[in-house]
């Protein structure tokens, strides 16, 4: 059912002042390659784990899992600069986030279910959709395009859910019962004891999967993520 009662929120995106360098400081400048992104979290070793939103070609992110861990995405992906665009059904799960991100700054916009308007992405202004539509997320008229990425949230397995995970470029799968985790192995080509150690997964553990590439993310809140979504929770 959609909800209609959240606060409503333009999407126009911070604007900033320009910063200026002296020719002389160039060469104090580094610039990282091939890992900027989203810090999703670390890995069994401890490595920083990115997911790059920003791109110059569509791009499909699934996540089976919780809320909690959709709404550390949104916000860490509003601290890169990006335009946070929220469809959902619960505005009132997302109101508090939506008001709290870019400090005062109207960087996180919330929109009813099929009515995200057109959101004018650009290189210098990307924008993230995160589609949190329950089981059966409708096909939602914003796709993801040229330097617009869109998350879909799913809590479970649902009817669409194989169609999902197919189109996605890159798909998150948290504690999920045995039955799923057998399904969800037979699409994403997982060895045994990846799916099998899908039931056993920790709250705020992710294993992400994308094409042969496969990496257990461990993501942790900062102070301020928790104490404005609290501890990590695989429920909601």
């Amino acid at each position: 059912m959609t909800n209609r009662t959240g606060p409503r929120r333009g999407l126009r995106g911070p604007r900033h002042a320009g910063h200026t360098l002296a020719a002389e400081h160039l060469g104090a400048l580094s610039l990282p390659v091939g890992d900027d992104g989203v810090i999703i979290g670390s890995d069994a070793e401890g490595r920083t784990q990115m997911i790059g939103f920003h791109r110059p070609a569509p791009y499909d992110v699934l996540l089976i899992g919780g809320l909690w861990t959709a709404q550390v995405l949104a916000l860490r992906a509003a601290a890169t600069g990006a335009r946070v665009a929220v469809e959902t059904g619960r505005t009132q799960a997302w109101a508090t986030l939506a008001q709290a991100a870019g400090a005062g700054l109207e960087c996180v916009s919330l929109h009813d279910v099929g009515r995200v308007p057109p959101t004018g992405a650009t290189v210098g202004s990307p924008v993230v959709v995160v589609r949190d539509c329950g089981m059966r997320p409708p096909r939602g008229r914003v796709v993801s395009s040229p330097w617009q990425s869109v998350l879909t949230l799913l809590p479970y397995l649902s009817p669409v859910a194989p169609r999902l995970m197919r189109a996605s470029t890159l798909v998150g799968i948290q504690r999920v019962s045995p039955t799923e985790a057998d399904q969800i192995g037979r699409i994403l080509g997982l060895t045994r004891a990846e799916s099998e150690a899908l039931p056993t997964l920790a709250d705020g553990v992710t294993l992400w999967v994308a094409g042969s590439e496969r990496h257990w993310v461990i993501t942790g809140a900062t102070d301020i993520e928790n104490g404005l979504l609290g501890a990590a929770r695989r429920m909601d």
